[in-house]
C-alpha cells in the first residue's frame, strides 16, 4: 500500500521538528518488527506522552499501528501491512532531505542531519543525493533566521506578534495574529491577521524589524481559501509591450523564460507581459536603463518619461 504521507503531514501544518520526528518513527517501525515507547522517547529526546501523540498522528495518516502492553509488548506496524515496500523510497527520502536542508539554510537548525542519524543510526547509511543544494537564505541571513524562529514559536503558541514595518507608503507599528510563514516571489513572508485592519495581510520579513512575541494568546481563525490562492489574489492587471535591446536577452530569459519575447527583424526583442503592481513594473523597467523602450500602454510610457526627466534635472 502506497501512502502520500508527506502530503498528509504538510496538510496538517505540523512543525518541521514534528514532521522529521514522525518520518523518523515511521522509518524505524519499517526497519524493526517492534520497538518500545521508551526507546523512541530516548532516541528522539522527547517524553513518552509526546511519542504516544505521535503514534496517534501516524494512525490518522493511515498507517495501522499496533501497541501491546506488558512483557514482550511494544509498538509495531500491523502484520501484513506494506510488507513488500517501505513507506519512503530512496527518491522520496532524498526529496524530503533536500527540503529539510533548504529550511536549515535559513534557520539555526540541522533537521536534515539529525533526521538522517535517527533514521539510519550509526552503522547504517542513507543514500542521499548531494547534487541538489537549495539555499533560501539572504543577505540578512542572521536576522532572518531569528525572525523565522520567533514566528514559528508564536504560531505554535498562538500568540500575537508586534513589529515595526516599512512599506512604500511609509512605516507603521503592526500587531498581528501569525498563521503561515512562506517563501514566495523569491522572498520570505508572514501571513497574518492584522488587528488594526481586521483582515489578512502578507508582510515581507526583510521589511519588518523589532519583532516581539507578546504574551497575548489569540483564538485561531480559519484562513479563507482565496487568501492563499495567490494567482487569483494578485492578478496581472497591468500589461505592457516593450522593445528590448538584444543584449538583455539573458535577463528576460532568466526571469520569464525563452517564450517571453519574439525577435524583430532588426534583432531586438518584443516583450509583452502582465504585472500585479505598477510601481514594481516601472522600477523593473528602469533597471534596464536605455536598453528598453515601452511601446504601450501610453500612460506607463508617459510616467517613465516624467521619472527620467526628473532624474535628468537632478544631474544638470
Amino acid at each position: 500500500m502506497k501512502l502520500n504521507l508527506l502530503l498528509y503531514l504538510l496538510q496538517e501544518r505540523y512543525s518541521t521538528m514534528k514532521i522529521d520526528r514522525l518520518i523518523g518513527i515511521i522509518t524505524i517501525l519499517q526497519q524493526n518488527k517492534k520497538v518500545t515507547a521508551p526507546y523512541l522517547a530516548k532516541k528522539f529526546e522527547v517524553s513518552r506522552r509526546t511519542i504516544n501523540r505521535d503514534i496517534e498522528d501516524i494512525c490518522r495518516a493511515g498507517i495501522p499501528i499496533v501497541t501491546r502492553q506488558g512483557k514482550g509488548g511494544g509498538i509495531s506496524i500491523m502484520d501484513g501491512f506494506n510488507l513488500d515496500t517501505t513507506v519512503f523510497t530512496t527518491e522520496e527520502l532524498q526529496a524530503i532531505f533536500v527540503g529539510l536542508k533548504s529550511i536549515d539554510s535559513v534557520s539555526h537548525t540541522s533537521h536534515a542531519e539529525r533526521l538522517a542519524t535517527k533514521i539510519a543510526g550509526k552503522d547504517s547509511v542513507i543514500p542521499l543525493s548531494d547534487n541538489i543544494l537549495i539555499d533560501l537564505s539572504s543577505y540578512y541571513k542572521d536576522s532572518l533566521a531569528e525572525k523565522i524562529e520567533l514566528l514559528k514559536k508564536a504560531i505554535s503558541q498562538k500568540r500575537l506578534v508586534s513589529f515595526h514595518y516599512y512599506y512604500n507608503k511609509g512605516e507603521a507599528d503592526k500587531l498581528i495574529e501569525p498563521y503561515l510563514i512562506m517563501f514566495k516571489w523569491s522572498s520570505w513572508y508572514i501571513l497574518g491577521f492584522c488587528t488594526e485592519r481586521q483582515d489578512f495581510r502578507m508582510y515581507k520579513l526583510n521589511r519588518l524589524w523589532n519583532l516581539h512575541v507578546t504574551e497575548t494568546v489569540f483564538v485561531p481563525r480559519e484562513i479563507p481559501e482565496q487568501i492563499t490562492d495567490f494567482d487569483s489574489r494578485f492578478p496581472d492587471n497591468y500589461v505592457i509591450t516593450a522593445i528590448f535591446d538584444s543584449s538583455e536577452k539573458y535577463r528576460l530569459i532568466e526571469e520569464y523564460g525563452t517564450g517571453c519575447y519574439t525577435e524583430t527583424e532588426d534583432g531586438r526583442l518584443l516583450f509583452k507581459c502582465g504585472f500585479t503592481n505598477i510601481e514594481v513594473m516601472i522600477s523593473w523597467l528602469l533597471g534596464f536603463g536605455d536598453k528598453v523602450e515601452v511601446i504601450e500602454p501610453k500612460e506607463i510610457r508617459e510616467q517613465i518619461k516624467r521619472i527620467v526627466q526628473n532624474m535628468f534635472d537632478k544631474y544638470k
